[in-house]
């Protein structure tokens, strides 16, 4: 059976829920803004019943594949459009990704870090080897075919290409964030001339005329809380300490980056806060059905109240976890 017809599995699901905290004015932009005279050019985003800034999920998400596209150092091999690139595997198994005349090796998403924590789509002309396509039903030999498709020999090896590779589905959710009871009464009070948020007025400024060039954002005001969530959906044992690790830097790495918009100019920095650790087995899913249960895994481990907890704490953290996994 070719692997792209094999159910993934599924061993069960870790929780992380915490608070992220904004320490500076924050802007994630909402798009589709009216250009009203004295109006804001930059609003944030919000949510359209409540009208209650949030941070999307989307967002955190990306920034935090980012962010560990650079921590694993992994190579350019994807246009993103806008002369921008960004790191994927063009399939499950390894393979060279040609782009712009250059053969940039990929990481298969059976295996890549990246991938399999956050997803990737399949490439398109890529190239992988005879042997391997052929196993994986990707390639099947045929010379009397006029578009046999063309092979090159790479490092002595014979590959393929192939046209369109397989997708491989993430392993982590990221919830977007919404206020807080406690934040969202606190911003209502704030008078501003906003609703719930800040004005922040810049001027660009012409180099040659001095001339200034006002504008004005949007910015969610510092001490907001937001509550976070992420899941992560165990399918190997063996790779979720690996995956978990990734994620508990990537969060220690965003708290020294920046969420959201120009944060080269102060915006965006934020902090996470109380930490909680669920982890539901399939035997929980299965048991709530008759008999409702109190057990939610990782809940009796210390909670961290901060990222530098976390880390600290993180040994002891995966052992809890990798008791609870099958196999253990």
């Amino acid at each position: 059976m070719p692997a792209s017809l094999k159910q993934r599995p599924l061993l069960g699901k870790f929780i992380l829920k915490s608070q992220i905290e904004v320490k500076t004015g924050l802007h994630i932009g909402g798009g589709g803004e009216n250009l009203d005279i004295g109006g804001l050019d930059k609003p944030v985003i919000r949510d359209p019943l409540t009208q209650y800034p949030y941070l999307p999920g989307s967002s955190i998400k990306g920034k935090l594949r980012s962010i560990t596209e650079r921590l694993l150092n992994k190579p350019l091999n994807r246009t993103g459009g806008s002369g921008t690139y960004r790191y994927e595997s063009d399939d499950l198994e390894d393979g060279i990704t040609e782009i712009d005349g250059l053969m940039i090796p990929y990481e298969g998403a059976f295996t890549c870090q990246i991938s399999r924590l956050f997803g990737s789509t399949g490439g398109t002309k890529f190239w992988i080897p005879t042997s391997v396509a052929e196993k994986a039903g990707l390639y099947v030999p045929d010379p009397n075919k006029p578009d046999e498709p063309p092979k090159k020999t790479i490092q002595g090896q014979t590959y393929v290409q192939i046209n369109r590779g397989r997708n491989c589905p993430a392993r982590l959710i990221v919830r977007d964030s919404h206020l807080s009871p406690q934040s969202a009464e606190q911003l209502k009070k704030v008078d501003t001339g906003l609703f719930m948020t800040e004005w922040k007025f810049e001027n660009g400024i012409d180099r040659v005329t001095a001339a200034a060039n006002p504008r004005q954002f949007e910015r969610v005001p510092a001490g907001s809380i937001f509550e976070f969530e992420l899941v992560y959906t165990v399918e190997n044992s063996e790779q979720a300490i690996e995956d978990l690790k990734n994620i508990a830097i990537a969060l220690a790495i965003l708290e020294d980056d920046a969420l959201g918009g120009h944060g080269s100019r102060g915006y965006g920095k934020v902090e996470f806060k109380q930490f909680n650790f669920f982890y539901h087995d399939l035997e929980y899913y299965r048991r709530i059905t008759n008999t409702p249960s109190n057990d939610s895994g990782i809940e009796k481990f210390p909670s961290p109240n901060n990222i530098q907890e976390l880390l600290d704490n993180f040994t002891g953290l995966s052992k809890n976890i990798q008791q609870r996994l099958p196999g253990s």
